[in-house]
């Protein structure tokens, strides 16, 4: 009885432990199936935006709806719409376009009342209305951390009420077209907390103390001020409290004035031992300047560096190859007026169109095949001139560029460029002087080799058919003499060649690929006029037998075929006055010779004469 009692209650015990872990599991199902969803205003406020909208071609809000199934009424589980997992407020919209405006009409006013959004995002739409304008409102949406509105057609001026959002992080009030424009930036100063400031492409020509109110955003990690007509900057800064900048774009302005005690000088030189920038992009800002001497120490910290297309002058930092710039992957000098050798030691140096000077270095013989997981450093000696994809680059590069099969290429995105492994070297336009390094050879793994456009002498490498991987060969306006190399033709893979205007001479290399080039670039090798054979209309046989000069005859190849018909005849009249001497003092010849000529002549005679008589007795 006892035993039964036992088993009973253990029975109890575990139908009670059932129920209540049932009990717990049933509110947390249900819990699911109650999850806040949207606020009904909220919703309204969305439904409202949505009527804004006069054109969805993609179906975008396809999905915002108030009839229909319960969960198609939820706002939080429309198509860019992000809800508080707790109390059910839209926290974030993101409806911006990559590809094209995807939404054309208006922004409503009916946003105001997403009083808990965060995150905000329409651009590249079309969205900029019947004025055009774009909305003061927007000022009001004071708990947003995150506004884009790039490239939504908006005309006029930026609203100052976008000062009230002074909790925003990242604002990007990007141009299209640049028609935005701004006569006072001095509403940012209320915006302490932003980070990441894009104002491409507005006009902000008349806003003369611009230097000044970025100094004042001390949390700005990228400030983005490409093309907005930028061309003064007279105001000197006591002290850079941008400590936090790792970005700085000040591309395609133009400051053309001398960058002496200004503020574009603290922009340029940066300060930067105080600034920890890791990408500066001020290319096409008609900057007029020489470069720090130190330059070690102005950009220790940087590891994009682009400013090409300015009117940079003075010599190369003797320094630019120094160990402490081993953060810096890639410097883009090129289309400038620098002179001075080109340094080691820099993972990607593009310094084409300058008035570089000095021999190729000889240490270009060390470079070796390097694939996007090679991490060569100056401790090796190694150097890429203006090569891609032969380092890990940073993600912010985007806007890389070479010369390559006559052409300057532009890479929207550096990881296409690590996909193909390119390795180029392009030296182009400069004043490079002396010979081609024989060890360039080595450079097996190299696809483009541009040294057009200088002064290099002496000969093309022997050797160079062993760069196996080649497509692209500009050797072109050069004072390079001698033949082509035969092994010009192993280059299976060349799909460019560029010989022209050098001092080449001889017949040039026969092969297919060789014919194909030809066919598609007839002029590869025109200024060449000692070139002959196939493919060109000079024959190099001919041209061995004429006289290319007058006086002796003197030819490419010393005394020519002239002297040869000289040294025939006074051969011949040698070789007769020998026979005749020798007969005159040798009696015993002499008698033998004539009697070998009578009998010559009698058996000549008897011959004639029986062929006579036979003809005559056929007549008869």
């Amino acid at each position: 009885m006892h035993r039964l009692a036992a088993a009973m209650l253990v029975l109890l015990c575990c139908c009670c432990l059932f129920l209540a872990t049932q009990q717990q599991l049933q509110p947390a199902a249900g819990g699911n199936r109650a999850s806040p969803s949207c606020i009904p205003h909220e919703r309204d406020a969305l439904l409202a935006f949505k009527h804004g909208v006069t054109s969805d071609p993609g179906g975008v809000l396809s999905s915002w709806r108030r009839d229909g199934r319960h969960d198609e009424q939820d706002c939080c589980r429309w198509r860019g719409v992000r809800c508080s997992n707790r109390t059910g407020h839209v926290h974030e919209l993101r409806l911006g376009s990559t590809f094209g405006p995807e939404l054309a009409g208006q922004i409503s006013p009916s946003l105001l009342a997403l009083d808990h959004l965060e995150h905000l995002d329409l651009s590249g739409n079309d969205l900029a209305g019947p004025t055009g304008r774009l909305p003061e409102f927007l000022g009001s949406l004071k708990n947003l951390k995150y506004l884009s509105l790039s490239s939504i057609p908006f005309y006029g001026g930026l609203p100052p009420q976008l000062g009230n959002l002074s909790r925003l992080q990242y604002l990007d009030l990007s141009s299209w077209r640049g028609h935005t424009n701004s006569t006072d930036l001095s509403w940012l100063t209320h915006i302490p907390s932003i980070q990441y400031l894009i104002l491409n492409q507005v006009n902000l020509s008349t806003v003369a103390d611009w230097p000044r109110v970025m100094n004042m955003l001390p949390s700005l990690r990228a400030l983005h001020l490409s093309d907005c007509s930028l061309a003064s900057a007279n105001q000197s800064l006591p002290h850079l409290n941008l400590t936090n900048l790792e970005e700085l774009d000040a591309s395609w302005n133009s400051f053309n004035h001398p960058m002496v005690a200004t503020t574009s000088q603290d922009m340029f030189h940066m300060r930067l031992w105080n600034v920890s920038i890791a990408h500066l992009d001020i290319s096409s800002a008609g900057i007029a300047d020489r470069l720090p001497q130190r330059f070690s120490d102005a950009f220790s910290n940087v590891e994009f560096m682009n400013i090409s297309n300015n009117q940079l002058n003075g010599t190369l930092p003797a320094d630019m190859g120094s160990m402490s710039l081993q953060r810096l992957v890639v410097l883009d000098l090129s289309h400038n007026f620098l002179e001075g050798e080109p340094p080691s030691c820099l993972r990607y140096m593009d310094l084409n169109n300058n008035k570089i000077s000095g021999s190729l270095p000889i240490y270009l013989s060390n470079l070796k095949f390097m694939t996007n997981t090679s991490m060569m450093g100056c401790s090796d000696g190694f150097v890429i001139i203006d090569s891609d994809g032969s380092e890990i680059i940073d993600s912010l590069l985007d806007s890389l560029s070479m010369v390559w099969k006559g052409q300057e290429l532009n890479y929207g995105s550096i990881q296409r460029i690590l996909d193909t492994s390119l390795t180029s070297i392009d030296l182009s336009s400069n004043d490079l002087t002396g010979e081609i390094p024989e060890e360039i050879v080595v450079l097996d793994a190299l696809v483009n080799l541009n040294l057009s456009r200088n002064h290099l002498t002496g000969v093309i490498p022997k050797k160079i058919g062993e760069m196996r991987s080649l497509q692209s060969l500009d050797l072109s306006r050069n004072l390079l003499s001698g033949e082509i190399p035969a092994t010009v033709s192993n280059l299976t893979f060349l799909s460019y060649l560029e010989l022209s205007y050098n001092d080449l001479t001889g017949r040039i290399p026969s092969g297919v690929q060789l014919d194909t080039l030809y066919a598609e670039y007839p002029s590869m090798y025109i200024g060449n006029i000692g070139l002959c054979g196939h493919p060109l209309q000079n024959n190099c046989s001919s041209e061995r037998h004429a006289p290319k000069q007058g006086g002796l005859g003197r030819t490419e190849e010393g005394y020519g075929i002239p002297f040869f018909y000289l040294g025939l005849g006074c051969g011949f009249v040698v070789g007769a006055w020998i026979a005749f001497g020798v007969l005159l003092f040798k009696r015993n010849w002499r008698i033998a010779c004539f009697r070998l000529s009578d009998k010559l002549y009698d058996k000549v005679y008897v011959l004639v004469a029986t062929w006579a008589r036979a003809r005559q007795t056929q007549t008869d």
